[in-house]
């Protein structure tokens, strides 16, 4: 059975850091694109990032670019999203999402002062 669980969200102020993770089990996941997408209060699912393989292939939505950067550990069977310099803008919950659709429960930013 496949399983992508987030952590790592939380309330940041504008300016932080966090650093969401998302660990996977059920599947190849170093054979498997996976994504981080998002979605704002009201707002539609907004795609963020992209890595596949050993990570060597990736992209990133270009407005978050300099700001966040994704990753993956494939011994971990984990993907990665570090975000810098967080605005009131990306306060969302955030999934890590397959290729095939299957995805998270979610992990909620806040970025508040």
């Amino acid at each position: 059975e496949v399983h992508l669980v987030e952590s790592g969200g939380g309330l940041v102020q504008p300016g932080g850091s966090l650093r969401l993770s998302c660990a996977t089990s059920g599947f190849t996941f170093s054979t498997s694109w996976m994504y981080w997408v998002r979605q704002a209060p009201g707002k539609r699912l907004e795609w963020m990032a992209g890595i596949f393989g050993s990570g060597d292939l990736s992209s990133i939505e270009p407005s978050l670019r300099g700001r966040f950067i994704i990753s993956r550990d494939n011994a971990r069977n984990s993907v990665y999203l570090q975000m810098n310099t967080l605005k009131s803008e990306d306060t969302a919950v955030y999934y890590c999402m397959r290729s095939d659709g299957y995805w998270g429960q979610g992990t909620q930013v806040i970025v508040s002062s």
